[in-house]
């Protein structure tokens, strides 16, 4: 069983669609019918979050731990538990290809780490911010960045490295430095592909949100990518 994981805290306007991308990447032709299991984690949510979710075919845990790590940590446990042999994990905020699974099982790595792109900059990002944030992204394969968004990892592997750590931010750039002092095999790649969020009012303190709004205050500096949403090791 293949599971996909989800942390999610007051999504209520971009849930629906993250939910059908990923149900829709679960029914993909090549997985050859393997059965996928999606583990949305509710964290603290106090908005329709939870009633959206039960329009649709996924798993739900409710937590009240207001950490990002922590609402991952549980969930990949309970996939875990439930026989899962690989872990995929996005966002709430974001959208998977159809072929997202595929892509990262056909890598045939411990562990994938993809890249991410924004397709809707909205009207509070400018021109000239966004073509800071693309000069300094490695939209190629061997990239070093890690996104919550767009990570999968075998459960071997996973147990091996001892898990999410309860962080409220930089919780999967802690896991992949977990995974690397384990010798996983990591796949750097820019073949899965997953579109973001580019919302400057973002979830965890020191995520994306809060890069976008750096370039945006110091135009006329160098940037360099938070070890976060869009962490760079």
């Amino acid at each position: 069983m293949i599971g996909i994981l989800i942390p999610a805290h007051n999504e209520e306007a971009l849930l629906a669609q993250c939910l059908q991308a990923v149900l829709t990447a679960a029914r993909h032709p090549q997985l050859n019918g393997e059965a996928v299991t999606v583990m949305l984690v509710l964290d603290s949510c106090s908005d329709r979050s939870a009633e959206i979710a039960s329009c649709f075919d996924v798993n739900v845990l409710q937590i009240e731990a207001k950490n990002v790590g922590t609402a991952r940590g549980v969930g990949a446990q309970q996939l875990l538990d439930q026989g899962a042999r690989w872990i995929s994990c996005t966002d709430a905020d974001s959208l998977v290809a159809n072929d997202w699974l595929v892509a990262q099982l056909a890598l045939k790595a411990d562990a994938v780490c993809g890249t991410v792109q924004v397709e809707d900059w909205g009207n509070l990002i400018d021109a000239s911010t966004q073509a800071r944030y693309l000069k300094a992204y490695q939209a190629r394969d061997g990239h070093q960045h890690v996104h919550g968004a767009n990570l999968g990892f075998s459960a071997r592997v996973y147990q091996q490295a001892g898990g999410f750590l309860p962080l409220k931010c930089h919780e999967d750039v802690h896991l992949v430095k977990q995974l690397q002092a384990c010798g996983a095999t990591i796949a750097w790649s820019h073949r899965p592909k997953v579109t973001t969020s580019a919302r400057l009012d973002c979830r965890a303190k020191g995520g994306f949100g809060d890069y976008l709004k750096s370039l945006l205050t110091s135009p006329g500096h160098d940037h360099h990518q938070p070890d976060s949403h869009t962490g760079t090791l």
